[in-house]
């Protein structure tokens, strides 16, 4: 069976990427696009050695082109083309060539390196969306000054204010302490005890990085009052976190207490836990998955993710996110890899009569744009 309409129709759809982040404001110098390369924090020795990677194959394979230069170029012209072209070209070329109408920017990571959602937007010409990061409020807070007993009032006005315009909510609770968090509201007893050890240390270090559990369930609870979907790092990340607390089935009971108030719960990345994810997906009303982060760390590999995503969950819970940070490379390589392989994948299921054309498109169409539209409000 031919499967032309919708090899067409695959490469053509725009793309709601509903977990990204911005794009580097300054033209990266070598060691900083290098760094990029892995999510490791253990800085490779070379360029040609951070590039020795599925993901610096995928980067040669598919990027070069924007550049103007033949696939599979080695890594050092690679790199000396970028460089020539500078930054604000670069991220234009790759933000206007990846098919992508809506981005999610979260900025709450080293924001003042990355464009906003606004300069996102201007540089890409498409929607770009705001989502909140909750332990980032906190961070402001302290910066702004507060009190144990004006830290709950405090946070949740400066919640409010941060939210407003936002299509969702993130959560790094994964990285500060695990998915295994007990998945009770914490009384406002407990946060205060909690917040007065938090500015006990700030004061004495003027370091901030929340990892009490108490603390971060309590953002989440404030979070959720808001009634905004609050995406969940999952899985794979670089070495702050312990991976094996990363599984999203270690939230479940909490899974639970979000779907009785009607709040999605949009898992990101998953990988290598994508498949219990799926189950999550599958079980319960409000769990939405995407691969994003995964599929340009594993490059040529990424088929097998993308098709094992597509095994238990529904095909309406399931979406696109490149998790693209810094490099603009990035968000146009989640998008390509994307196509490439849902190509591949579903146009495989039609030729062997599993799936008609029809229903390929239809579902397509729902892991793009739709099921974004729908779980963010942004039709």
């Amino acid at each position: 069976m031919s499967t032309k309409k919708l090899s067409s129709h695959i490469n053509q759809v725009e793309l709601f990427d509903h977990h990204t982040h911005g794009v580097w404001i300054q033209t990266p110098t070598e060691e900083m696009f290098t760094f990029q390369m892995t999510e490791s924090d253990r800085q490779p020795e070379t360029l040609e050695q951070g590039m020795e990677a599925q993901l610096g194959f995928a980067i040669r394979a598919w990027c070069a082109p924007i550049l103007d230069l033949p696939a599979h170029v080695d890594s050092r012209t690679y790199f000396a083309r970028r460089t020539e072209l500078g930054g604000e070209e670069v991220n234009r070329r790759f933000l206007t060539n990846a098919g992508i109408s809506d981005f999610g920017v979260d900025t709450g990571y080293r924001g003042d390196e990355i464009y906003t959602e606004t300069g996102m937007a201007q540089i890409s010409g498409r929607a770009a969306h705001k989502i909140t990061r909750l332990e980032a409020v906190a961070e402001i807070v302290l910066s702004e000054g507060t009190s144990p007993e004006d830290f709950i009032s405090d946070y949740r006005r400066k919640l409010h204010s941060e939210a407003v315009g936002a299509i969702g909510l993130k959560s790094i609770i994964a990285y500060r302490y695990g998915l295994d968090f007990d998945p009770s509201r914490p009384s406002d007893q407990e946060v205060q005890s909690a917040a007065a050890l938090l500015l006990e240390d700030f004061n004495a270090t003027g370091a901030i990085r929340i990892a009490d559990p108490v603390l971060l369930r309590h953002f989440l609870y404030e979070g959720m009052d808001l009634n905004l979907p609050i995406q969940f790092h999952v899985g794979y990340g670089d070495p702050d976190l312990l991976l094996h607390r990363c599984d999203p089935l270690l939230m479940t009971d909490f899974i639970r207490v979000a779907e009785q108030r009607n709040i999605p719960i949009m898992l990101l990345h998953c990988y290598p836990f994508h498949r219990n994810a799926g189950y999550l997906a599958q079980m319960f009303r409000n769990v939405y998955l995407d691969v994003g982060l995964a599929i340009n760390y594993t490059g040529a590999q990424s088929s097998q993710i993308i098709a094992e995503s597509f095994e238990l969950a529904p095909f309406n819970k399931i979406l696109f996110s490149s998790d693209a940070w810094g490099l603009s490379d990035l968000t146009y390589l989640g998008a390509k890899l994307f196509r490439v392989e849902i190509e591949k994948l579903f146009g495989r299921w039609v030729s062997e009569g599993h799936w008609s054309q029809d229903d390929a498109i239809r579902v397509i169409n729902l892991v793009a744009y739709k099921n974004a539209r729908n779980v963010y409000g942004t039709h």
